[in-house]
């Protein structure tokens, strides 16, 4: 089970023109946007990653908003953890779960994760909150981290194990941003 305290959010690569090509990429961005919003209700720290941004433009307006003050961390390698300013922001939050959400699935998302696992950590995939180009690779990436050790969650399940009781206060919150 996630547990609130244990848990921290990776958003990769959610930019520009391939954000609006990927497998359908309306719902991505909504799911997205709950799962984002979610977090931050529940002080969930976020690591937020940007692949080669001059090449492949800034993350979509409608995630950049939700970041505030926080600025992506910038990357050219697939894994996230190549990078040291995004491994070390890992290491820096205690955090021992993650969450992993973006695009592309099978190359970026897959590639942090499998990583993450080889460092030990618990990764949950959130099923609805990736994708790729196509839809086949999204399911090709589900299965081989699934293989891998990670755990596969969607929007909905993630939120409601962190808050795990009905009567606490956040909960009415969380259920405001799911329905």
């Amino acid at each position: 089970m996630l547990v609130q305290e244990k848990t921290g959010l990776i958003v990769i690569d959610v930019q520009g023109k391939l954000a609006r090509m990927v497998h359908n990429s309306e719902k991505l961005t909504a799911n997205l946007e709950k799962l984002i919003r979610g977090c931050q209700l529940l002080s969930i720290p976020i690591i937020w990653a940007e692949q080669n941004p001059k090449g492949l433009g800034a993350t979509i307006p409608e995630l950049e908003k939700l970041f505030q003050d926080q600025k992506p961390i910038e990357k050219f390698s697939f894994n996230a953890l190549d990078n040291e300013t995004f491994k070390q922001a890992i290491i820096d939050s205690g955090r021992k779960q993650w969450l992993i959400c973006g695009i592309e699935a099978h190359i970026c998302v897959y590639q942090t994760a499998i990583v993450l696992l080889a460092y030990n950590f618990e990764v949950e995939v959130v099923a609805n909150c990736i994708s790729s180009r196509s839809e086949e690779s999204i399911v090709i990436a589900l299965q081989k981290l699934q293989h891998k050790g990670a755990s596969v969650t969607n929007v909905e399940m993630c939120l409601y194990e962190l808050v795990k009781d009905s009567r606490r206060e956040i909960f009415k919150e969380i259920l405001t941003l799911i329905k």
